[in-house]
């Protein structure tokens, strides 16, 4: 029996998907475990695997279109086996024509306009639109940053064609097609929406502005035609015969690294800095092969930017105005508008508490000594959080909406400062983990965000997040509520200061803790009850042993 294959649903808030790339084609076989595609998701590109085993009979989306979840992308059955009717649930374009055709009384205005997108005869032109992808789950627009190719440039399908600002990171746009770069529709510095066009890839000489006058969407009418389609495509490898690469270094590239999904995958297993290996394929790009031939070597010395960005920035003259107005970054505008969201609609109350740090501070130094990783006192922090949730479920609940979720897992998400804002990796089940594992972990998802090297993994699911400024000298803060969470704690420093016991004055060293809650979730008593057990920990902090 013919199975049909959907968009799965890659990340919590995925909701569609762009199919980067089809590792299959109608009438291969299919085993369970083969790769059927690539999906571009709001947070990366993975691949997508078949449970099945049969043929595959049919492919519903074309490379470079977006899906929704659960949408049909495919059939996979035996050879001649009839799965039409297994389409008829999943809003095809055929059966939509069809269930039109068994009820004309219905909608009799929309029959004549079904065939006017093939009247423009979008698929006799050789060349395909490039679409702003979706690249996050809040991304609604991206900025070009730099266009890496420029009109009249030979192009190969993964080639990088720019890096685009979206509101988590830069990344980088790879071409799905072969050919020459007809067409660019938005400059460097400009925001585009997404799905709109930004770029037309095909053969020199290509009509490209009826694609662009067709509405963008020349693959769509093509999709009852899939048998003509490899007529219609063999003109655009013959472009790359003349492609000549330019060897292209990451000082070129403003210090990006120009490396294929698998090879930075590949790195990353291996540990090895990309930074360090020279790229063989197309514009210096290093490909799986650069990365399985590495042999480490010194890395040379390169000069610090500011010797080159330095120059640039002119004293203003004494006594006169001056102001610089700096678009803002993807990053931005979405912790812009989440975080007006949250501190607009959430009902906050603020928990302020002295932590007593004495014993904290000599137990990390004893810890320290044995420890295989330094042990911070964010980390004793997290692990103390931890252990409070545990007491105090209701802290660790979401805000849903219409209900309230109690979590039954604990995932501490870590504020991590990057130049262009803020990121949130987690520590997955923190109150399963010692307090080596914790250091060990943050060390690593710190640099991670750092270098922008976050997965979809990193950064979704947590439960509660601690925001530590005391590294800063910050003695106090209140920190505002990342949704879905009821609750954020805000760390500051740990400051020597004079105590008084039994009327003597005696040097102590204390942190101040500051918990915002969500008043809708959880109530005073609960947020103090919470803090109290947090001190506990923190002030006997062999109990964090226990």
């Amino acid at each position: 029996m013919a199975e049909v294959i959907r968009m799965p649903k890659m990340s919590d808030t995925m909701e569609e998907g762009v199919i980067a790339a089809w590792h299959k084609k109608v009438g291969d076989t299919v085993k369970s475990g083969d790769i059927l595609a690539e999906v571009e998701t709001d947070k990366a590109t993975m691949d997508m695997e078949s449970y099945y085993d049969g043929t595959l009979l049919y492919i519903g989306v074309e490379k470079g279109q977006s899906v929704p979840v659960d949408a049909i992308m495919a059939v996979i059955g035996k050879p001649g086996e009839d799965y039409q009717s297994l389409l008829s649930g999943g809003g095809s374009a055929q059966h939509a024509e069809a269930s039109k055709e068994s009820a004309p009384a219905a909608q009799p205005a929309t029959q004549p306009t079904a065939p006017a997108a093939p009247a423009v005869d979008t698929s006799n032109i050789k060349a395909k639109t490039v679409q702003m992808p979706l690249l996050s789950d809040t991304m609604t627009e991206g900025v070009i940053h730099t266009w890496l190719k420029k009109v009249g440039d030979k192009v190969k399908s993964g080639d990088i064609l720019a890096e685009i600002e979206t509101d988590k990171a830069t990344m980088e746009l790879e071409a799905y097609e072969d050919g020459t770069l007809l067409y660019i529709g938005v400059e460097a510095g400009k925001a585009a929406k997404v799905n709109e066009v930004i770029a037309v890839i095909g053969e020199e000489g290509a009509d490209y502005q009826a694609l662009l006058n067709a509405g963008s969407a020349p693959a769509a009418p093509a999709k009852p035609e899939e048998a003509d389609k490899p007529a219609a495509t063999p003109a655009a490898p013959q472009a790359q015969v003349s492609s000549t690469p330019e060897p292209t270094t990451a000082a070129a590239n403003n210090g990006r690294i120009l490396a294929s999904p698998l090879a930075k995958r590949l790195a990353e297993e291996k540990g090895i800095n990309l930074s360090d290996v020279n790229g063989s394929g197309e514009g210096g790009r290093i490909i799986k092969n650069d990365v399985d031939t590495f042999q480490p070597k010194a890395k040379p010395a390169t000069p610090a930017p500011s010797q080159t960005t330095a120059p640039a920035v002119a004293a203003a003259p004494a006594g006169q105005e001056s102001y610089e107005d700096v678009p803002l970054s993807q990053m931005r505008k979405t912790i812009a508008r989440r975080l007006s969201e949250s501190k607009f609609s959430a009902p906050e109350f603020y928990l302020t508490m002295e932590i007593t740090m004495d014993k904290a501070i000599k137990a990390r130094e004893a810890m320290n000594e044995i420890s295989p990783v330094k042990i911070s006192f964010n980390d004793m922090v997290i692990k103390a959080v931890s252990a409070a949730l545990t007491k105090h479920p209701m802290v660790n609940a979401s805000w849903m909406g219409d209900k309230i979720r109690k979590n039954h897992h604990v995932h501490i998400g870590m504020a991590v400062a990057v130049e262009e804002g803020l990121l949130v990796p987690v520590i997955r089940f923190a109150n399963t983990k010692t307090l080596s594992q914790i250091a060990a972990e943050t060390k690593d998802l710190g640099g991670k965000a750092k270098n922008k090297q976050l997965q979809p993994k990193d950064w979704e699911g947590n439960t509660f997040t601690v925001s530590n400024l005391g590294m800063f000298g910050i003695e106090q803060f209140t920190s505002i509520i990342n949704p879905p969470e009821s609750c954020i704690l805000a760390v500051g420093a740990i400051k020597e200061t004079v105590g008084v016991k039994d009327g003597q004055f005696f040097a102590t060293n204390i942190m101040k803790l500051t918990l915002t809650c969500d008043h809708r979730v959880v109530d005073g008593a609960t947020g103090a009850a919470f803090m109290v057990t947090l001190k506990q920990l923190l002030e006997e902090p062999y109990k964090l042993l226990v």
